[in-house]
């Protein structure tokens, strides 16, 4: 059955990887997202890989296992012998949000002081305090509101409570 896989691949070989199996006849989605880095004293914009080491491939197990799996770059496939469907869900969702192959990252405007509520990770569904963004990195410091101390964590994914 044709679904979407996530591809443990060799480190940086994504796009390599990528391109061998679409020459194969394998659709595949690597997305990139660009980030701000110091180099030099100055700061570049950098494209990066959205998930290092993984690339999503649309293919049915059950005639395509072999291929994918002897394809130079791909270490294993996420699930090893009973491959794991990656939900289309994420997939839509990850593929709506990129221009090109770069995923645009949803930003909302934050105040220092704003309460927001974290949606995901280790610290989903706590609150917290919004400090300060950090420069160059797309990120936030926040306070957590957590066992009744503050801590600042940084933090990529939060919305306004």
């Amino acid at each position: 059955m044709m679904n979407w896989y996530a591809i443990y691949t060799k480190p940086r070989s994504e796009d390599s990887t990528a391109q061998l199996l679409v020459n194969a006849g394998v659709k595949t989605l690597t997305p990139k997202i660009l980030i701000m880095k110091y180099f030099r004293g100055k700061y570049i914009k950098v494209t990066e890989q959205l998930f290092p080491s993984y690339i999503f491939a649309f293919f049915d197990p059950d005639t395509d296992m072999r291929l994918i799996r002897y394809t130079r770059g791909v270490k294993y496939i996420v699930g090893k012998n009973t491959p794991l469907a990656v939900h289309p869900e994420i997939i839509s969702t990850i593929t709506e949000r990129m221009e090109g192959d770069i995923v645009k990252p949803f930003t909302e405007d934050f105040i220092k002081g704003d309460r927001i509520l974290i949606k995901e990770g280790p610290f989903k569904n706590f609150y917290g305090i919004f400090e300060k963004n950090i420069p160059g990195r797309e990120r936030a410091m926040i306070l957590l509101e957590a066992l009744h101390c503050k801590m600042n964590i940084e933090s990529t994914v939060i919305k306004k409570a």
